[in-house]
């Protein structure tokens, strides 16, 4: 694997573009979360695909898709990033979290799950906190017990697990994820299997856009408060989103009732944000710059740091 360019801001996040031996595209991000500095949490946020299958409505990285990124090539996407700051692989980061998320739905390649499998062969990581960010896709289930047994074995108390699930209403759910995947049924027997006492609740993580709904009495039917946390997340601007009519701005400023309403039913939540810089980074969750550089007519929003090549 070659990086061939990058973009962005070393005190909040840098994009990096690689190309891998067979001559394909692959993008992977480290940021830190101000006010909290490198030392305190850094996070590497990883490709597992070439392009997604799946194609997300929200999503630039959806609409083509290439084929699996090897267990090396994942592995050299964070190599890359360790090494450039800790030569000799130690990292000593409290919160230390590698996110396979980027680009790709991780269930459809188990390239992951060898490399997350070996991350303590290659790092001295003691904050280490592997994430897996997912839409649920049915037809990997076997994806998802290996899963289950790393993560009891190697990671009891340290992993985070999110499923995407973006709506309580499921004909749009089947809209924004135009996939065949879990029930909400489904999605909750596994979350209550995964679950440690010790460890981290399983996330239920909803990018909130106007004429979404999210109703938490619904969700109280299905995922128990004791084992599973909400997430909002915004619509982040994207060309995908801009097409679908998707945003958040509107209804991220009326958000505090629909916060209440899942406190008083016991849950857990958590309002992410994060910094609006790394919209014109392209960093955020469904941006992917490589769209952005393809694209014939540019978004205003998004995407203004110019991608420097090595």
């Amino acid at each position: 694997m070659k990086v061939i360019a990058r973009a962005g801001r070393e005190d909040i996040a840098m994009v990096y573009v690689a190309e891998t031996e067979y001559g394909k595209s692959i993008e992977f991000v480290e940021s830190i979360q101000p006010p909290l500095p490198r030392d305190k949490k850094w996070v590497l946020i990883v490709s597992t695909l070439y392009g997604c299958p799946v194609s997300c409505r929200f999503c630039d990285a959806g609409g083509y898709f290439q084929g699996k990124i090897s267990k090396k090539d994942i592995l050299s996407q964070i190599d890359y990033l360790i090494k450039k700051r800790y030569p000799d692989r130690k990292v000593p980061i409290k919160n230390f979290k590698i996110q396979f998320a980027r680009v790709g739905e991780p269930s459809f390649n188990n390239a992951v799950l060898e490399v997350i499998n070996s991350l303590s062969e290659f790092y001295d990581a003691p904050g280490l906190v592997p994430c897996i960010s997912t839409v649920a896709p049915r037809g990997v289930d076997s994806f998802f017990e290996k899963l289950l047994e790393i993560k009891k074995r190697k990671y009891p108390s340290r992993f985070q697990l999110q499923f995407s699930i973006h709506t309580t209403d499921e004909k749009l759910r089947d809209w924004i994820i135009p996939v065949e995947k879990w029930s909400f049924s489904e999605i909750a027997r596994y979350g209550e299997k995964f679950y440690d006492e010790n460890g981290k609740k399983l996330t239920l993580n909803f990018g909130l856009a106007k004429g979404i709904p999210i109703d938490p009495d619904v969700l109280l039917k299905y995922f128990s408060p004791d084992t599973f946390l909400v997430k909002i997340t915004p619509i982040n601007p994207t060309y995908t989103a801009i097409k679908n009519q998707l945003s958040s701005e509107e209804v991220l400023k009326k958000c505090n009732d629909l916060l209440n309403s899942l406190c008083l039913r016991g849950y857990d939540n958590i309002l992410s944000i994060g910094e609006l810089e790394e919209n014109k980074i392209g960093s955020n969750c469904g941006q992917y710059v490589l769209r952005h550089k393809m694209a014939k007519k540019k978004i205003e929003s998004a995407y203004l740091y110019d991608l420097m090549e090595f």
